[in-house]
């Protein structure tokens, strides 16, 4: 018997067309109890949909690794590697995340200080905040009148020796009330969008790549992303545009001297475009703030060349231009009726495929606004596969 599901509630003002695959609802199932065929179901609806929801659930934190790890059964720590977060005092994640002792791959996010909470006797939680990480902020009175920020575009991943994890998991345990929010992008275009409090928002990397212009659909299919080394310390001092969809040009980032000892060889160059493995829809897959170079194959033999970019190829290196182009390139699939905020409730479960979407923490809590969630993603144990020979003819 096919599992039941729903779509998400998209807002008002929705392109309700290109979010019509976007999110399902699973009734009735349970996320840590699916049988083997159910979990075949799940995994087909993911990759089709991107995000499930599983309402009104009780998940202990080995449920929530198992079924994580059931999307890659070769997979085994945790997606930045297993206890590292809480030692990698540089990194910009090193505040946001605790681990849970007995299952170290589960992470406890939020805000407020929890006791006694999954063998943690005390956990002092950080909700991140737009003001520590943006290049400017959203003024108090304005923050006080309801307005916020989107805190940083990404894909879970190290990004770093680490291959980028399939999906992610998230479970609301305790999800503080309070008002609507509205995210301003502050960047000209006037764009706003009313959100709940403390959304996770989500973006689809598939519609991101299929609303490109052909010049740039042609570019993304030929290109490469380098990142930088230990990438989450390296960032640690640049700061972000207002749209949290990567970092402003300052010369701010540590030079590779001063980073934790790395090596060539565990730097990542993965595809610009990842490729759906049940779909085979391409997925504009990009962490902006991470991102150091780009490599860009020339046009295949026989394409044409009018109003191509960079036709040739090229290795595009100046931060300042790398950062320029993707912004270009990823702006458009952040537009307000392409975003899905979800509105927490307790014991939410929402399993997404990070090799599929965006995502970002928004919103701002008070520190006596408890909030507790467990976050569970894996390093893969395979690469992300980019476009094929058939799809570079295709779009190049």
């Amino acid at each position: 018997m096919a599992i039941e599901t729903a779509p998400f509630p998209l807002a008002p003002g929705a392109d309700a067309a290109k979010m019509q695959y976007f999110g399902r609802v699973v009734k009735d199932v349970h996320p840590g109890k699916l049988t083997p065929e159910q979990l075949e179901e799940i995994k087909t609806l993911l990759y089709q949909h991107d995000a499930l929801l599983f309402p009104n659930v009780v998940v202990t934190p080995e449920e929530q690794y198992a079924l994580t790890k059931a999307f890659d059964p070769n997979s085994e720590s945790y997606g930045h590697g297993n206890n590292k977060t809480g030692e990698t005092k540089k990194s910009i994640l090193h505040p946001d995340l605790k681990t849970i002792p007995r299952v170290p791959q589960v992470q406890l996010i939020g805000n407020g200080t929890v006791y006694n909470h999954e063998g943690l006797a005390e956990a002092k939680l950080k909700h991140p905040h737009h003001k520590t990480f943006h290049a400017d902020a959203i003024s108090d009175e304005d923050e006080k009148a309801g307005f916020t920020r989107y805190y940083r575009w990404h894909i879970d991943a190290a990004l770093y020796d680490l291959e980028p994890p399939k999906v992610t998991t998230l479970y609301g345990l305790k999800v503080p009330g309070g008002e609507a929010q509205t995210v301003r992008y502050d960047d000209g275009t006037g764009d706003e969008l009313k959100v709940p409090l403390g959304t996770t928002a989500f973006v689809s990397g598939a519609t991101m790549f299929d609303i490109l212009p052909r010049e740039l659909q042609s570019l993304a299919v030929r290109t490469k992303v380098r990142y930088a080394p230990h990438p989450y310390v390296w960032m640690a001092p640049a700061r972000s545009n207002t749209t949290g969809l990567g970092l402003l040009t300052e010369q701010k980032e540590l030079q590779t001297s001063e980073l934790p000892e790395w090596s060539e060889d565990k730097i990542k160059t993965l595809p610009m475009l990842w490729k759906n493995p049940v779909t085979g829809r391409l997925h504009y897959q990009v962490h902006p703030s991470g991102a150091a170079a780009l490599e860009i194959a020339p046009l295949p033999a026989g394409a044409s060349r009018e109003n191509a970019l960079y036709p040739d190829g090229a290795t595009i290196d100046d931060l300042g231009k790398v950062r320029e182009l993707l912004y270009k390139m990823q702006r458009p699939g952040i537009a307000p009726p392409l975003v899905y905020a979800h509105d927490w409730k307790e014991n939410d479960f929402v399993l997404f495929h990070n090799r599929g979407v965006l995502h970002t923490v928004v919103g701002a809590f008070t520190p006596d606004q408890v909030r507790a969630f467990h976050q569970c993603n894996l390093a893969a144990s395979s690469t992300p596969e980019g476009p094929t020979e058939q799809d570079v003819l295709q779009y190049a």
